[in-house]
């Protein structure tokens, strides 16, 4: 995700080893409003869920072409946020 890139350019090292896309915006300096710390800590938990058979039973069966296409917009609007900072 951008905010691996903003972190990047800003910090010019590497990101931290970690999933939660928020702290890494953070300690890059990104400020997130409210609606934006949801969206991004949701996505933190995407890659997770992604990552363990358990979860990724559970997100499988989330993941409608309803509940996809909603999250896909929401990441497309982050996406250009951070974007417009680089």
């Amino acid at each position: 995700m951008l905010t691996l890139h903003y972190y990047v350019k800003e910090k010019e090292e590497q990101p931290p080893f970690i999933h939660d896309l928020r702290r890494i915006g953070e300690k890059a300096g990104i400020v997130f409003d409210d609606d934006k710390t949801i969206i991004v800590e949701a996505i933190s938990q995407f890659n997770i869920r992604a990552r363990y058979d358990d979860y990724k039973r559970q997100f499988y069966k989330l993941c409608t072409k309803e509940y996809s296409s909603e999250w896909i917009e929401k990441i497309k609007e982050i996406r250009i946020w951070i974007k417009m900072m680089l």
